[in-house]
């Protein structure tokens, strides 16, 4: 079914008919169900002046092709209560058409490598511009598979630095964890260096380390009063926050991040953390931005 209306609590997954892409939409699909939200299949459309008709008629057939076996395949995922799934394939390259879809959407989800992508084992640049530009939350599907599908059990984990640009992810995560049923894990790493590079002054570690978990605790307090359902861990390190997220991404169902912040976090358009988790993550990673 084809629709051009979108409302701001649609799920949109973009397809490209790869792998990656089917994987994607099982997420999407899941997700949009248990949220009791529309899910929108979108696939992009390019179609350069020099085409003839016949080719442009090829190009519209396989776009149709490839949104009828997404609907299948995201109807087959969720049966009991059904979802409404809209399909489109709006003209356009996937980055400008996605950004487009991103300004109504409640989050645009996205597989880790196709939509046009070659190069194998890296963060797709459909997957990689979003993260950076889309006006909504970004969930790139990567990582371990249980059973050929994303995992949907296991903990939430939230990086957080304490800045105010951090809310929205915190927020995100919160509502996430509740949606999900499951625990939420909040971390905070307190420095961005290796440990080699530190100053040798482990008399003041422990006064460091107290201060960060009572900006993490600070962080918190608000959000566990609103989402009272949610079991929280607290993970406080002294590591990078990369190799922290990272490793316990291998046992979440989801990682949380802000497109920005300071701290281990900052960046430009896409912090330098949220850049290397959603290459390297062992599961779906959303970027929130703020």
């Amino acid at each position: 079914m084809s629709d051009n209306t979108i409302s701001d609590n649609t799920i949109v997954v973009g397809i490209d008919g790869s792998e990656s892409a089917d994987r994607a939409v099982v997420w999407a699909a899941q997700t949009a169900a248990s949220r009791s939200r529309p899910l929108r299949i979108v696939t992009a459309v390019e179609l350069p002046t020099h085409l003839k008709d016949d080719q442009i008629a090829e190009s519209r057939a396989i776009a149709g092709s490839r949104l009828a076996a997404a609907e299948t395949l995201a109807r087959e995922v969720v049966t009991e209560p059904p979802i409404s799934v809209t399909t489109d394939a709006p003209e356009g390259n996937a980055i400008d058409v996605l950004i487009a879809e991103s300004a109504n959407a409640a989050m645009i989800v996205v597989g880790e490598s196709g939509l046009g992508d070659t190069v194998s084992g890296m963060l797709g640049s459909v997957a990689n511009a979003l993260c950076a530009h889309a006006n909504s939350p970004v969930a790139v599907v990567r990582g371990r598979s249980i059973d050929g599908r994303p995992p949907m059990l296991g903990p939430v984990v939230v990086g957080i630095d304490g800045s105010e640009a951090n809310q929205p992810a915190v927020a995100t995560a919160f509502e996430e964890a509740s949606q999900r049923g499951n625990p939420l894990v909040a971390v905070h790493v307190w420095s961005d260096v290796s440990l080699t590079q530190l100053p040798a002054v482990p008399d003041q570690w422990e006064d460091i380390a107290s201060a960060e978990e009572a900006v993490l605790a600070e962080c918190l307090a608000g959000w566990q009063e609103k989402y009272p359902d949610v079991e929280v861990r607290r993970v406080v390190a002294q590591d990078r926050p990369v190799r922290v997220i990272a490793q316990l991404s291998e046992q979440a169902s989801l990682i949380v991040v802000g497109n920005r912040g300071r701290g281990g976090f900052k960046g430009m358009l896409l912090g330098s953390t949220s850049y290397a988790l959603v290459h390297t993550a062992d599961c779906p990673v959303l970027v929130v931005r703020r």
